[in-house]
């Protein structure tokens, strides 16, 4: 009962945010002007002007480009720190890992004024250095955390039974400890990327007119005209994060050896 209870409420959870996204692919491919249901008709008409529109596309490739050199920084920093903090274990451990996770817990609105407060003070506020750093500090708690999740099935005599064969540090790195973790490092390196290209509050804050991200185009799109050009953006980039996420998930139940006895 117990485990039936857990799946439905699982998915009932699931359902409570996720059907609402749904009202997002009819009103795309309407083909009036307004966004009312029911439609009138069905046209693909709002995604030719998406692709035809040079400030849609910009937007994107810059949402693209910010993504990438997001996770190129946040996932190796996050893998860095979770294979320092394994090492440390104890109570020391689970309170760095909580003080490195608060970018999760505050607020996105704090987070993002107290990065413009400190951006500002060093001149890296209207740029894309700055963009990418402030992604950068709210997608390494991401790397961190599936990095750490991979090290909590690691048998620690692996790198000891490398070491105890005459393998240098960094040949046990390489032959055992990275091929190990980079399930959880992918992953982590997926999640930095989604968290950068659905980011909207921090680059308001911090990017300026020429940093146009898609999510401050699409947030341009509610303020000014509501074209269903904007839920055609708004599926697409929905899209792109399911299947991220989904990419995320096939990554870490990857079956990797953990043990002695696997990587014989």
């Amino acid at each position: 009962m117990t485990r039936i209870f857990v799946i439905v409420a699982g998915w009932g959870v699931f359902a409570f945010l996720t059907l609402p996204l749904l009202a997002i692919l009819p009103l795309s491919f309407t083909s009036g002007d307004l966004l009312i249901l029911p439609t009138p008709g069905w046209s693909l008409r709002w995604y030719a002007d998406f692709f035809q529109s040079s400030r849609w596309l910009e937007a994107t490739r810059n949402s693209f480009l910010v993504g990438f050199a997001t996770a190129l920084i946040a996932t190796p920093l996050g893998a860095m720190a979770a294979v320092g903090l394994d090492r440390l274990g104890g109570r020391t451990r689970h309170m760095l890992t909580a003080l490195l996770s608060l970018p999760l817990l505050a607020p996105v609105v704090i987070a993002a004024l107290a990065i413009y407060l400190a951006f500002a003070a060093v001149g890296l506020t209207s740029s894309f250095a700055g963009l990418v750093l402030a992604h950068s500090v709210l997608a390494a708690p991401f790397a961190l955390l599936s990095v750490a999740a991979t090290l909590e099935g690691l048998d620690p005599s692996l790198m000891r039974a490398a070491a105890s064969l005459g393998a240098p540090p960094w040949t046990a790195w390489r032959r055992v400890l990275i091929p190990v973790l980079w399930p959880g490092v992918a992953s982590g390196g997926l999640l930095a990327f989604a968290t950068s290209f659905d980011e909207l509050v921090v680059a308001l804050f911090v990017a300026g007119p020429n940093q146009l991200t898609l999510p401050r185009q699409m947030y341009g799109g509610l303020r000014e005209f509501l074209s269903p050009t904007l839920c055609a953006a708004a599926a697409l980039s929905s899209l792109l994060s399911v299947g991220l996420l989904g990419i995320a998930t096939l990554l870490r139940r990857r079956a990797v050896p953990t043990t002695a006895e696997e990587l014989a």
